[in-house]
């Protein structure tokens, strides 16, 4: 299609754009928004499930190891949450994800037991440096606990027949709570790796000095680490006691619970400027009026001329009336034209 003929498309479908009745019937193929389609939930313990994820237009792929933020709507609020990318590149869109249902967690629970196929989540770009180098290391130690497990998976899918020396030491409850045990223990059969489960409830914590009984030539592995804060806390200061704290990489998973109300403090990251913002004010005239002047375009929320990343808090569409949340750091994009404070937020200007 020409130039000429966009033109005379967009004017027929105005006030809407050509990209608006697009997104209404081919949802993945819309390049101004970052969508996925589940394609399947696969169960993998009583609180965990794989969803298959088509990614839509846009997407720019992933290094196995790295992390996603997925845009889930519930009861109209639109909630963020990070999950590490359990596959390794592939040539047809699909991604996967790994969920453990968190008690409380309303994103995780949603996920694992009401995610269908059909079902459409919104998402950010892959991310994270919790990944293996080029050319990997020939001797690699993994240590992971719990859901700690999803990143490996991923470096485990795509590397696992060139890595020539791997060992995995896992802990969870049981053995029914290894997410991914039946495969784990498959590749460990096959000699892709040396498999070190410990069963928590029964074994107790893992501490760092287990490891000079478990994985005698930890010393000379290097070793990527996810799990909960207080295992890598624990490792991380074993290993710079034994004077080799470059050689251990972690990964930590953030939480942070966020109120949402009308309104609250609006910082501008890059002026540096904090104002008091009410809960009907665009964030675009909220920075006009703090004299920090913002991209703009149409103001009317269809050009995306505004698009700004939220770094941290909650915002709302006053449109819709939907909430957005990011945790401090993700760089989740909103409009800002349409977009007001609903609580303490920082703003990339």
């Amino acid at each position: 299609m020409g130039p000429a003929a966009r033109r005379l498309l967009a004017a027929v479908t105005t006030p809407l754009l050509p990209q608006d009745y697009v997104d209404l019937v081919a949802p993945l193929a819309n390049p101004a928004t970052l969508r996925a389609r589940v394609e399947a939930v696969l169960p993998e313990t009583p609180d965990a499930a794989t969803l298959v994820l088509r990614t839509g237009r846009g997407w720019r792929g992933h290094v196995p190891g790295q992390y996603v933020r997925i845009g889930v709507d519930i009861d109209g609020v639109r909630r963020w949450r990070a999950y590490s990318i359990t596959s390794g590149p592939r040539d047809d869109g699909r991604i996967t994800i790994t969920v453990k249902a968190i008690p409380g967690g309303l994103v995780s629970t949603h996920l694992v037991r009401r995610a269908a196929p059909g079902t459409l989540v919104h998402l950010d770009q892959a991310t994270g440096d919790f990944h293996l180098p080029a050319p990997a290391p020939q001797r690699v130690l993994f240590v992971t606990a719990g859901s700690g497990i999803t990143p490996v998976m991923g470096m485990l899918r795509h590397h696992g027949l060139e890595l020539a020396d791997v060992v995995l030491v896992h802990s969870a409850p049981t053995a029914q709570d290894v997410v991914f045990g039946a495969e784990l223990s498959a590749r460990a059969a096959a000699g892709q790796l040396r498999l070190v489960e410990r069963h928590t409830a029964r074994e107790g914590i893992l501490a760092p000095a287990d490891l000079t009984r478990l994985v005698p030539d930890w010393r000379q592995r290097e070793t990527w680490a996810c799990g909960p804060i207080g295992m890598l806390d624990a490792l991380e200061g074993h290993w710079a006691a034994a004077g080799l704290a470059e050689r251990l990489h972690t990964e930590r998973f953030r939480s942070q619970v966020l109120v949402a109300g009308a309104g609250g403090e609006v910082t501008f990251t890059g002026a540096g400027r904090t104002v008091i913002a009410d809960g009907a004010t665009p964030l675009l005239d909220v920075g006009e009026t703090a004299g920090v002047l913002l991209p703009s375009g149409c103001r009317m929320g269809i050009c995306m001329g505004c698009v700004r990343p939220l770094r941290s808090g909650a915002v709302r569409d006053l449109r819709t009336g939907a909430l957005t949340t990011a945790e401090p750091g993700d760089g989740v994009q909103v409009q800002t034209c349409v977009t007001a404070a609903a609580g303490a937020c920082a703003l990339d200007d």
